[in-house]
């Protein structure tokens, strides 16, 4: 077979190397006879494309890293599509949630530190919190004493803030609350990323199983086939199979 494939590569080279041009004739004669000196006269050579079964931890892998390219992997990328768009948007949302609500966080610590002397050292979220309920740091202190959890009161010299009205206080919490609930929101786009995920996932899985069953059926594949056969007359011909199955 190794053979017979190195004369089929040289041998156009050899035909049209030719400083004349001879007839197709005896050109197939030449071929014929140069053939029929090989040993293996009757080999023949195949080239095959019979597709391969998928693997369903591999198409689990891909949705999982994007969603969509299980089904890519599957060769069924029309309905994978809508997965890649859909984690494509819920990208987009995640992005633009951040970012909104960073930007709130960043207007409400400002606005308390211009109209309610407060300063950012050392404080966490649940003072951010509790400046947006009372007007001032007496008024906290002294909420907590009466309910004896004197654990909970602030220094006031390092916690200290006081709102100049109550129109002050409810602006800030307006703002606090904004960027409060845009960052909880994030949370359901990270599970609608995750969902998509295992969606997608799923239904890889699904396609690729198909995709196996097709083959195990025999319903996929080419195959092409390239020989020559002799006669008892000592003449010979090319042999060229093309069969196909989908």
């Amino acid at each position: 077979m190794k053979n017979t494939l190195i004369l089929l590569l040289f041998l156009p080279i050899q035909i049209f190397s030719q400083n004349e041009v001879k007839p197709f004739y005896s050109f197939k004669q030449q071929a014929i006879t140069e053939i029929a000196q090989i040993k293996d006269t009757d080999s023949k050579i195949v080239f095959d494309d019979i597709k391969q079964k998928k693997n369903t931890g591999l198409a689990i892998i891909y949705s999982l890293l994007l969603p969509g390219m299980g089904e890519l992997y599957a060769d069924a990328y029309d309905s994978g599509i809508y997965f890649t768009v859909a984690d494509g948007v819920l990208w987009g949302t995640f992005v633009g949630m951040n970012v909104y609500a960073n930007w709130q966080k960043d207007r409400y610590i400002s606005y308390a530190q211009t109209n309610a002397g407060v300063t950012t050292q050392g404080k966490d979220e649940n003072y951010y919190a509790t400046i947006g309920e009372y007007l001032n740091i007496d008024q906290f202190n002294d909420e907590k004493a009466f309910e004896r959890n004197y654990s909970e009161m602030y220094n006031t010299e390092k916690y200290f803030w006081k709102w100049n009205t109550s129109e002050e206080r409810k602006n800030y919490r307006s703002m606090w609350v904004s960027s409060e609930q845009t960052f909880n929101n994030v949370r359901f786009v990270v599970g609608a990323l995750l969902l998509n995920r295992v969606i997608s996932a799923i239904n890889a899985v699904r396609l690729v199983s198909r995709y196996n069953n097709n083959i195990s059926s025999g319903e996929l594949g080419w195959n092409v086939s390239l020989g020559v056969q002799n006669y008892p007359d000592n003449s010979s011909s090319y042999n060229i199979n093309f069969i196909t199955s989908f």
